[in-house]
Formats: C-alpha cells, structure tokens, sequence
C-alpha cells in the first residue's frame, strides 16, 4: 500500500513534503516543499507530519489572500507617508515647551534657590536645575536640527539609490495592504524611493511651518494627493469569509449543515477571486456581473480535477477554453449565486450592505425537469438488475452491474426501496439509527430526525417528521433486517453508509448509482438518478388523489414542529399517516422475487 503522499522517505528518514499550487510557485520560487522530520519510525512521521502540512497550507493562504501591487497603491503609499511626517511634525511641536514654560522653570528655579531646597549635594546640585532649563531652551532648536540632518540623509540615500532608512516604513506599508512585494524586488524599491521624496517634501513644508507659513505644497510631481484610493483592506474582524463564519453560526434559514458547508465553498470561491482582504462593500454589481460571467464559463468539477490543479478561477476558464471540458448547467451557477445571495440578504439585515446587489441576477431557469420519475419499465428492469437479484462481486461498482451469485444486503439494497416507498432523501436514510425504526401505536415507523446519538442532519429542521414503514416494505423483509442489525449490536441501521470528505451522505453511492444505471441500460444521457425515486413517489402521492399540500410533510416539506423532533404522535393522527404512506402504489411494478 502506498504511503501518504505527504510523506518522503529519504535513506532512513522521513521527511514532510508538499506540492506549491501552480499559482504560487512563480511567488515561492519552488514547485515543492520538503522539511525533515526528524524521525526514522513511520507511525511517528505521520504523527508529526500534518501539523507542517497544515502550517504550509495556511501559508498558501495567507499568500493568496495578498495582492499584487498597482500604481494606485504606489500612488497611495507616496501621499500616505507624505502627510504621516506631518502629522508627526504637528504632534511634535505640541509637545515642545512654549516661551511660557520656559519662564515658568525659571521662576521655579529661582524659588527653590531662595528656599534653600537646590544645595550643592549629590541628589540636587545647581548645575542640575540650570541643566534642565537649557534642555527646555534648546528643545525647539534640536528638533528643528534632527530634522535639518534627517533631510541631508535622506537626499544622500536618494542620491546614492539606498533605502535603509526608508525599509521599516515601507515594510510597514506593504504588510498593512497585504501586498505581494519585497525588498529585492524592483517595485519595493520604487515605493521606498517615492516614500523617500515624500518624506523630503514633507520636511521641507515643516521648516516653513516653523516660521508661520502654512501655504506649502509639494513641487516633487509625484508627491500629490492621490485622485483615488488604494484597494480598501477589510478591518480587523469583518473579511467577507468572517462575517460569513457570524451568518453560518446564526443559520437564520436554519439550513443544513452540509448547505452550510456548499455556502461556504460557494461564498469561497467568489472571495478567492475578488481577493480574500476585500471589505464586504466589494460585493456590488460589477463585481458578480463579472463572477457570473466566469461561472457560465468553469469547468464541471474543476476544482476535483488534476487538469486543473492550482489553477485560480480566471485560470480554469481560460485553460477550459483549450481543452474543452462540459461547463457549468444554468442551474448550477444559480445555485452558486444564490448561495451569495442568501448570505447578502444577512449582510442587508445587518448593515454591512444597503441592498443586496444580486436582485435580478439570477439566470433564467431551464424549463425542462431536470430530474424524472422511473417508469413502470424502468422500475422492474432496474429491479431485476444484479444490484438486487445477485452480482458478479460486492465490493466494485464495475462487478456489481455483472450478474452473479452475491447477494447485496446493506444501503445499496434497501436505500432505493426504501426511497421508492417513503420518498425520503437518500441520506436521511442512511443515517437511521436502530432506534429510529420502532413500533408507535401498534404500527412500525422510521423517525427522520437529528436527535440521538452520532452526527445526523437534516436539510431543514422541518425535516424532522416520523414517516409509516410502507406495508410493501415490510413484506419484502425490511424488518428482518432491522432485527438483525439489531440483534448484531449495531447502533445504525446501515453501518456500512458514509459520509463523504464534505460531509455528506452516501454521495459516493448516489454517484455510483447514476453510473450503474448507464451500466445496466436504463439511463441515457440526464434526467434519471437516485432521487428519481423520490420525485416518483410524489406522483405516486398525487395518482392516489392526494393534493401536493397534503402530502408535503411526508417528504419533509414544512416547517419544524415538536411532533418532528421527538416522533410522538397521536394515534389517530398516525393513522392518517399510515394510510397516506400505504397509498404509494406503482402501476404494473413487479418485486415478488424480492419478497421473503
């Protein structure tokens, strides 16, 4: 098996190594990093082999959040350092004594003289006193002087294309804008020059000040007020991704925490791309009409794809543009928008924005149903299909679609039964503990909930429902198996049902699914998927002659209520359920051969 990838062994030892995104290296001037570990034993490597990774990839981020510099910031840090030194100069001559202090420390040597207080012993001598008068006479002239030679110092270093002096303000100035510039690089050293004649300007107009005369202006051409301002830098605290971090915890929809984390990514990928250090007032027209127009254009999974690795956003585009991957549905980028959305809609209601600039930016929506019921055909074509009657091979997808003598017991078997007779979501499914399934009143119900033990979630907190196991699915053994699962010690009713890298349920097996039902002739081209089930379950609902509002709570589609959350119902009121459950019927559906 091979070893982390993180992971180097040179020799003996092990050292901790990672690729530079692509569009970090020009920046690093380095395609990897590798740092020793210290170690020779390879458990201990691992050990501490993230915690450098992670240090690592927080230095990517803290490179991307950085900018390049543009002549608006030269422009910028030239006026800034201008009218810094003056300010200093006014906060100087401030604090410098006046005419009448200088008079009043002579009065009050004169009294301590008179009084006997200033004698000549070693705490207090007369020289002392006299001392601290001349130090208050020549205040005014030893600033005027530090001032007169930090002016000659600064046109020699102009002169001679040195920059000690100037370095620490500079760096200043770069590290405050998050700007990508150093001191060997020839932009750095334009800014500290210009800095330096700002600085010369400016202390210049003091030695005017000095006399009284407050009419100076810079003659040094590049010395002026800058016509506009340098990119604004988000304060401390409010960067779009931490007012998103305040709007995930509050969750005023109350989404799920797996939309969450899609709002998150979705919010990421537009702040990447306005740059991370942006204020929230960078969110306006100009900047998504252009963010819309980039999504129309990516890449399907591009960010997954070794094709497109390190690449930024405008990369992928433009690099899609040569290689010629699908792109974005409409829907898809409406998704990504409206992700944004709801997250302006809380920046509006909290003051951070006036409005909320993606009104009326959405794309129109495709008419056609993106996702369609199975038909009759469909349903017991799929249900004759290895997955449920006996496979070449349980453990790969391609060995699956082959028949065979292996029979499949776990999720993969009862999700898309149980979806076909409840139409719940896949992933409420798969997260069912033992002790969601349970008899109510005499009948045997599956609560969707969050409650009890393990890291359950729901789309919304009206999700929370208790739905009737359907007659049919009891007589093809769905209660056999939960007694079983339970008999075996098992908390979950699918303990073989996981979460993705993101967190969401079963996705592997969703995907997996779709590709099966190429596989095995049933789909072709888009339209059919595991939520096909669910989508045939509400017709199944409304042949019945059951109305869309009358059934809405079946499918998790309304508001949260206490009956959801803990699953204590009424009888009567679970007999309606039970009836309405118990209506799911598919014309022509043929399943005995799967029935005990």
């Amino acid at each position: 098996m091979a070893r982390i990838s993180y992971l180097l062994r040179r020799g003996a030892s092990y050292y901790a190594r990672l690729k530079v995104p692509t569009d970090l290296v020009e920046i690093l001037g380095k395609k990897e990093l590798v740092k020793s570990l210290g170690t020779k034993e390879e458990n201990e490597a691992k050990r501490l082999m993230w915690p450098v990774v992670d240090e690592w990839n927080r230095q990517f981020d803290d490179l991307r959040s950085r900018r390049e510099l543009t002549d608006a910031d030269k422009a910028h840090a030239t006026w800034q350092h201008y009218e810094t030194t003056l300010d200093r100069y006014e906060r100087a001559q401030k604090s410098l004594p006046t005419q009448d202090d200088i008079e009043n420390e002579k009065s009050l040597i004169m009294q301590r003289a008179h009084s006997g207080e200033i004698k000549n012993t070693e705490s207090l001598t007369v020289f002392d006193a006299t001392l601290d008068l001349e130090v208050l006479k020549r205040a005014k002239q030893f600033n005027e002087d530090t001032r007169r030679t930090k002016l000659e110092v600064l046109k020699q270093q102009l002169s001679n294309n040195e920059t000690a002096l100037i370095s620490p303000q500079v760096n200043a100035y770069t590290e405050a804008n998050r700007l990508l510039v150093n001191e060997p690089h020839d932009d750095w050293k334009d800014v500290a020059r210009r800095m330096i004649r700002a600085e010369v300007e400016a202390l210049h107009r003091t030695f005017e000040r000095d006399t009284g005369d407050y009419s100076g202006i810079p003659k040094d051409p590049i010395v002026k007020p800058v016509t506009g301002t340098a990119r604004e830098t988000a304060a401390r605290g409010e960067s779009i991704m931490e007012l998103f971090e305040n709007y995930a915890l509050e969750n005023p929809r109350k989404i799920s925490p797996d939309t969450i984390n899609q709002a998150r990514r979705d919010v990421g990928m537009f702040v990447d791309h306005i740059g991370r250090t942006a204020p929230v007032q960078r969110i306006d027209k100009k900047a998504l009409r252009e963010w819309k127009a980039l999504l129309m254009r990516f890449p399907v999974k591009a960010t997954e794809s070794k094709a497109f690795a390190g690449m930024t956003t405008v990369q992928m585009v433009k690099h899609n543009e040569e290689i010629g991957k699908p792109v974005l549905t409409p829907r898809t980028v409406n998704r990504y928008l409206s992700n944004l959305g709801a997250f302006c809609n809380w920046l509006v209601n909290h003051g951070y924005l006036d409005q909320n600039p993606l009104y009326g930016m959405l794309l129109a929506k495709e008419k056609k149903i993106s996702t369609y019921p199975f038909t009759s055909v469909q349903l017991n074509k799929l249900f004759q299909s290895p997955l449920f009657t006996g496979c070449h091979s349980a453990n790969e997808w391609r060995f699956i679609s082959r028949q065979g003598d292996v029979k499949i017991r776990d999720h993969r078997y009862w999700v898309p039964l149980i979806m076909l007779f409840s139409g719940a979501r896949p992933a409420e499914i798969a997260q069912l503990s033992i002790d969601d399934v349970r008899q109510e009143h005499g009948h045997w119900i599956m609560h969707i909930t969050t409650e009890g033990d393990g890291d359950k979630t729901v789309k919304t907190d009206g999700s929370m429902r208790v739905v009737p196991i359907h007659k049919e699915l009891i007589k093809l053994g769905f209660l056999d198996y939960h007694a079983g699962m339970k008999k075996a010690g098992q908390p979950r009713l699918f303990p073989f049902a996981e979460r993705n890298s993101r967190g969401q349920m079963i996705a592997d097996f969703s995907r997996e699914f779709s590709r099966y039902l190429i596989r095995i002739g049933i789909k072709i081209g888009r339209g059919l998927s595991l939520y096909s089930f669910r989508h045939g379950a509400a017709d199944a609902l409304r042949r019945a002659g059951y109305l869309d509002e009358q059934f809405g709570f079946i499918l998790g589609h309304t508001s949260a209520t206490m009956t959801g959350r803990y699953g204590i119902m009424p009888q009567g009121m679970l007999e309606q359920r039970v009836e309405l459950v118990n209506a799911i019927a598919y014309p022509d559906l043929k399943i005995d051969h799967l029935k005990l």
